[in-house]
């Protein structure tokens, strides 16, 4: 990203719940991607490309989180309720319930998708030659499933803890499940299954992107 409104349009493509997208990064230089097997996902673990016991996952998931974490889709920005989550706890797997992130590394970035300064050990990177520039792939250490990308400009989010860890995790919201620290039921990100999303009105901006206030 070289511009914090460039990010805005080019960081994660829109892609549909009928059909599963080819991620963030392909689609900022799909010209690069499609000339070289080098940018396709790795082995993560010693899993080769794809997402592993898709047949199975696609009888327990609910069609937005399968398009996400077994097909490697993407959701439209601000469709899960997670992006404006705020509670103290923490971000699971929604399909095997391994623990991702903590609510602590929740930032706003405004780009519409729940985003993280860091990771926990739950969260694998499917390194790239490619992932300076486009960023690197986020896999489920548990199941394997997709989660996001994580890009290098957290940098450019100040007074945000991406600020300190140069990162920002950009992921789908579909694919996590919020468990509050209070003890309170579980928060589904799922946006997409039944298609009652729209963009909301009061969509918030991160400090450093809201206009300065006067008097």
């Amino acid at each position: 990203m070289r511009a914090p409104l460039l990010l805005l349009a080019i960081a994660k493509p829109i892609c549909g719940l009928s059909r599963p997208c080819c991620g963030r990064r392909a689609a900022v230089f799909g010209a690069v991607a499609a000339s070289s097997a080098s940018v396709l996902p790795a082995t993560a673990k010693d899993r080769v490309t794809g997402y592993p016991n898709q047949y199975d996952w696609e009888k327990t998931l609910a069609p937005g989180p399968f398009l996400v974490l077994r097909q490697g889709g993407t959701e439209p920005p601000n469709s899960s309720p997670l992006v404006k989550e705020k509670r103290a706890g923490s971000f699971g797997c929604v399909a095997c319930k391994t623990p991702l992130f903590d609510s602590a590394a929740k930032f706003e970035s405004g780009t519409g998708w729940p985003s993280f300064a860091s990771g926990l050990e739950g969260v694998e990177i499917v390194e790239s030659f490619t992932g300076g520039l486009l960023g690197n792939e986020l896999r489920c250490y548990g199941c394997g499933g997709h989660l996001g990308d994580v890009f290098n400009d957290g940098y450019l989010f100040r007074g945000t803890p991406a600020e300190k860890t140069g990162k920002r995790f950009c992921i789908d919201g579909a694919a996590l499940v919020f468990q509050p620290a209070d003890g309170g039921e579980p928060v589904s990100g799922d946006g997409l299954s039944k298609r009652q999303y729209s963009a909301p009105k009061d969509v918030e901006l991160p400090a450093w992107l809201q206009p300065p206030k006067v008097g």
